[in-house]
């Protein structure tokens, strides 16, 4: 009883529909399910315990930001900041600290045990986001601490802004949408389906349905609501 009531409660506040803009985590993303997500495309419906995880996300944040928030050897300048507002993408760090000397963006990113203890430097999407959060509050450093949520052990890495990755990301997402707008299906990720996006998109069916390389939207749309009915 207790179990269907919850499961209910994830899924009733998670309503699949259009995205309208890009957010800073899916800097570096595949660019074919970023443009799914913004046509509304068929997906694979998320489950309650996924949904729950991403709850649990949020309260890792909180624990980690209650001792920051009463040390005095640093200071919280201002959490969950949005980035300054512009067209292309939107966003909202942590936090932005201070060690009396110098401003850090902070990002929170929590993972399981297995994940944790095999972790020797920043992962490549963590390194994309913080970039774009550098770039937009003019901020050159940032800091990415990993919570492990079974032990609730901490790693942490410094990040330097990186203009060319910064450009190449902006570039990149530039491009996707302009694709969007064109309804031009973006190519599959060159390493499909072996890539660690594939195993969890929600459009893994629909993308193998379509070709390797770029399509029109409007004809493969049909396609996929005629199988459908």
């Amino acid at each position: 009883m207790l179990k269907e009531l919850i499961d209910q409660f994830y899924l009733n506040r998670k309503k699949d529909k259009g995205q309208e803009h890009f957010y800073i985590s899916e800097a570096g993303k595949c660019p074919r399910q970023i443009f799914f997500k913004f046509k509304n495309a068929p997906r694979k419906e998320m489950e309650a315990n996924i949904l729950r995880l991403f709850d649990h996300g949020d309260h890792m944040h909180q624990l980690i930001m209650k001792p920051l928030l009463s040390t005095r050897e640093v200071r919280v300048v201002t959490a969950e900041v949005d980035i300054p507002p512009q067209e292309l993408v939107r966003g909202r760090a942590d936090a932005v600290i201070s060690d009396g000397k110098e401003l850090y963006v902070l990002d929170i990113k929590s993972m399981n045990s297995m994940v944790f203890k095999n972790l020797t430097e920043p992962k490549e999407e963590n390194i994309n986001q913080i970039q774009l959060y550098l770039h937009y509050f003019k901020i050159p450093k940032g800091i990415i601490l990993y919570v492990d949520k079974d032990k609730l052990d901490l790693k942490e890495f410094a990040v330097n802004y990186n203009k060319t990755l910064v450009e190449k990301i902006l570039k990149d997402l530039t491009c996707l949408k302009k694709q969007i707008d064109s309804n031009t299906i973006p190519s599959r990720i060159p390493d499909y389906p072996d890539n660690w996006q594939c195993r969890y998109c929600q459009f893994k069916e629909i993308c193998g349905m379509a070709d390797e390389k770029d399509l029109g939207w409007e004809d493969f749309k049909k396609k996929i609501e005629k199988l459908g009915n």
